[in-house]
Formats: C-alpha cells, sequence, structure tokens
C-alpha cells in the first residue's frame, strides 16, 4: 500500500496576493512585477537604503530615507494616489525613528506633527503622517491644530497648526521662506519637550518653523523626524 504524500503547506499570504491579483490587477510600482504593490526584490532595495541625518534650526532632524528613487516614487504613490498598500515599509522605519526619539527624550516629551496643505488634506482626505505614524507603532501625539482652530484629534491639547495655502513645492525658496515664517503655532506647549514629525523635509523651511513656533510657545524641539530628506 503507498503512502500518500504529505501536502505541501499552504502559503496563505501568497494564496491571497494571487486571489487579490485575479480580481484588482496590481503591478509593482518599482520593476512591473505582476501581482504584488511591492515585490520582495523592491522591498528588499528600500530597506537596504540608508536613513539620514542633518540639522535644522539647531534641531538634530532624522529622516527615514532619502527622498530619492524607489523611496520617493513610494511617498508621492500615496501621497497623490492614496495608495496606502505601499505605506508599510516607510512606516516601519519612519515608526521606529519616532519611537527611538521618544526613548531618548525626557520623560513627557509630546510628538507634534507638521499638518499638510489644506488643499492636500481635502483632496486626499487623510493625513500621510498619522498613517504612517500608526502603522509603525509610533505615538500621533496629541490633538492637531490648524490656525483656525479646528482639533484634529478630539481637543484642545498640544499641538502645531498651519494657514491653509498652496503647497510648498510649488514656490521658489524665497516664496517658501515669505509663505512660512508665521505660518504655524504651537499649543499648549509651554515647558514641555516636543519631537516634531513631518514627511518630506526639502528645503527645512517649514520644519524650521515648527521648531520657531514651539519655541515661541515655550516648548523645547528635543528631535525632529522625517520619512525622508533631500539630500542638502
Amino acid at each position: 500500500m503507498t503512502t500518500p504524500r504529505p501536502s505541501p503547506p499552504c502559503d496563505r499570504a501568497a494564496a491571497l496576493r494571487a486571489v487579490v491579483g485575479l480580481v484588482l490587477p496590481v503591478d509593482c510600482v518599482g520593476c512591473g512585477v505582476p501581482d504584488r504593490a511591492l515585490c520582495d526584490t523592491c522591498r528588499t532595495h528600500v530597506a537596504a537604503r540608508p536613513p539620514r541625518v542633518r540639522l535644522i534650526a539647531g534641531v538634530r532632524t532624522d529622516a527615514a530615507f532619502e527622498y530619492e528613487g524607489l523611496v520617493r516614487t513610494l511617498v508621492l504613490e500615496l501621497k497623490l494616489r492614496s495608495r496606502v498598500d505601499l505605506a508599510g515599509p516607510l512606516a516601519r522605519r519612519f515608526g521606529a525613528l519616532v519611537r527611538r526619539a521618544l526613548a531618548e527624550a525626557p520623560d513627557g516629551t509630546v510628538v507634534l506633527r507638521v499638518p499638510p496643505s489644506a488643499r492636500g488634506a481635502r483632496r486626499r482626505g487623510f493625513d500621510p503622517v498619522v498613517l504612517l505614524l500608526r502603522r509603525g507603532r509610533a505615538p500621533v501625539g496629541s490633538a492637531l491644530v490648524r490656525c483656525d482652530g479646528r482639533s484634529g484629534g478630539g481637543g484642545r491639547r498640544a499641538g502645531a497648526g498651519a494657514r491653509s495655502g498652496n503647497g510648498q513645492k510649488e514656490r521658489t525658496a524665497t516664496e517658501r521662506v515669505a509663505a512660512t515664517v508665521g505660518a504655524l503655532r504651537a499649543v499648549g506647549v509651554a515647558g514641555r519637550t516636543v519631537v516634531l514629525v513631518d514627511d518630506v523635509v526639502t528645503t527645512g523651511v517649514t520644519l524650521a518653523e515648527a521648531v520657531r513656533a514651539v519655541r515661541a510657545a515655550g516648548g523645547t524641539v528635543v528631535r525632529c523626524v522625517a520619512v525622508a530628506s533631500v539630500e542638502d
């Protein structure tokens, strides 16, 4: 009597990807391999990219990645096309950096994020930074307040806000400075230490304004953390 061979173990993840690929065809944004939003090879490539460190307004700024190549593609797909299925590789390292910044900061340090432009928030319907913080298992911080006074998280607690306006990427360096200085305010941070978070740091003008706002409100920024940074 022939003993039947045991069935190979079921790769549930592969099976799920196969079914999803039939219903919602997708190609890897990095190399075009079918049925994967981001294939294993491209994930490995992203994971191998080094983090970046720069100084903005006298504060150490840790960026999970340099804003180039495949990382830039992932960020743009998330922000412009709401591709939340691509958030994982960005969120893991970003969240880890935020958690490390808090671990190295004094007790009671709060997380504040630089809010997106009003136009970007309306278009997407979600804040990419909040999404990445949550998926990266990092605190999203206290309520975030825009200058119109509306709370982003259930009450007027520690927060920073930005006046509505056009996206920074559409302005010249001089216009960015003119539009940004005085555009942010911090609430409820007097006597507190703060970790500031943002998505992409280019010239650093917006993040420098956020640091200024916290200092003007009596707080101290101990670290800035970004998803990606343009090499300066």
